[in-house]
């Protein structure tokens, strides 16, 4: 099993966050902070409060976010989802178009 701990200690030192202002973030003390560098079986709910405070994505060294990252990979992506600018450009034209043909039929008629 991996030490969680250790991987988040790396983490945070790589940062450049000081040990500090991560435990004033977090709302625990300092002490506690060196504590859970020492603890193999870290929550994954304070791994990822850490993960957010230090802009760091845990998934990819803690096996056990593995799971959850393609259950959620998988649950919100589909085979028509395109979310680029492209794609958003396209239906704005299209609604356009459409609505300009619909102002056209209620001026001929």
């Amino acid at each position: 099993m991996q030490h969680r701990g250790e991987i988040i200690k790396e983490a945070v030192y790589k940062s450049g966050l000081s040990i500090t202002e991560l435990a004033k973030r977090i709302g625990k003390s300092r002490r506690w902070v060196y504590l859970m560098f020492e603890n193999n079986s870290v929550s994954l709910d304070v791994i990822l409060q850490i993960g957010t405070i230090i802009h760091h994505n845990f998934t990819k060294e803690i096996e056990e976010f593995e799971p959850i990252k393609k259950a959620f990979d998988k649950s919100n992506k589909s085979e028509n989802d395109d979310f680029s600018g492209e794609n958003w450009k396209n239906k704005y034209l299209q609604l356009l178009e459409e609505y300009n043909a619909l102002l056209k039929e209620k001026l001929n008629s």
